[in-house]
């Protein structure tokens, strides 16, 4: 690989990482008075220090400028374990965009940088993350974690994945959840980023995978990407186009009104048949607009935490 390439990559790393923040900070400032105390030993509260107390959660920078002594109201580690799960077929690469960008992101993009973002805060809680992705095989596994130099191997990854332009034509979902659940021993908070468009359309073994994820008193949350206008409504104009399965290489030439109807009641039906399964197993569904902002994601990983907790 020349230089060239390698700076490109480590600058696709930095950007992640950037962008990352910026989606956390705006958060933050968001819920900053929310009753989410804890957050982030960052933005904890403080009181003043009486004598006598434990000088363990004395906060020592702040003494530094204030001469004060303080101690902070949540510093403690909770030793959360959280393991991320994105699918990285093909299906997840649409629409097709050019640049990984907080303007333009397609399913991958909006996982890549939502996973991303959670690394972000779950590195600032002192929590162990890990990463699985799978599309056509089982790609990668890093176990619980929370350490820095983790954290910069996962975003180094996910940078990677951001940056593939041929993604596995096809994927088994069920087949690699079931292989990520019998990897996640300790208990932990399961995310799984992902389209639900596979290759081989058994519902029925998918809905087991599912159910498998619960296992071993897991909390799973499923982050259904979508760009609900055209994938969920088949919101296309109404002239002669040719629609390919990116996955099969199928295709058919139409035109879009000949089939929205159809295609909406169909998808309809899926959708409805995985939130029942969700709501059956226990497992908290989401249905995510990847041109939306992050706020549902982290919204929702703030509950989940405390409820987890």
């Amino acid at each position: 690989m020349n230089l060239q390439s390698e700076l490109h990559k480590s600058s696709l790393f930095q950007n992640l990482e950037l962008l990352a923040n910026q989606v956390v900070e705006g958060f933050i400032s968001g819920i900053h008075k929310s009753p989410f105390h804890g957050f982030s030993a960052e933005f904890a509260e403080h009181k003043i220090y009486n004598n006598g107390e434990s000088t363990k959660h004395i906060d020592w920078k702040l003494f530094a400028k204030t001469d004060k002594l303080y101690t902070k109201r949540y510093e403690e580690e909770t030793n959360l374990k959280c393991h991320m799960i994105l699918d990285n077929s093909a299906s997840m690469y649409y629409p097709e965009v050019k640049n990984l960008g907080l303007g333009d992101l397609n399913k991958i993009g909006f996982g890549v940088l939502a996973i991303a973002a959670l690394i972000n805060i779950l590195k600032r809680q002192r929590d162990a993350v890990g990463l699985s992705v799978y599309s056509d095989n089982y790609n990668f596994y890093a176990p619980e974690k929370g350490s820095e130099r983790h954290h910069h191997m996962l975003l180094s990854k996910l940078s990677a994945i951001s940056l593939d332009t041929k993604p596995a034509k096809q994927t088994e979902t069920y087949r690699y959840l079931h292989l990520i659940a019998e990897k996640i021993k300790r208990r932990s908070l399961i995310f799984l980023f992902t389209d639900m468009f596979q290759t081989t359309t058994d519902d029925t073994k998918l809905f087991d995978a599912l159910r498998h994820l619960k296992y071993n008193k897991h909390d799973v949350v499923l982050f259904h990407l979508l760009d609900p206008d055209k994938e969920r409504y088949f919101n296309f104009e109404n002239t002669p186009k040719r629609f390919l399965d990116v996955e099969t290489g199928e295709h058919i030439d139409l035109y879009s009104d000949t089939i929205k109807e159809a295609y909406e009641k169909g998808v309809g039906s899926y959708f409805d048949a995985l939130k029942l399964k969700c709501a059956q197993y226990r497992i908290k569904y989401v249905d995510v607009d990847v041109r939306a902002d992050f706020s549902k994601v982290l919204n929702t990983y703030m509950v989940e935490r405390q409820k987890f907790l």
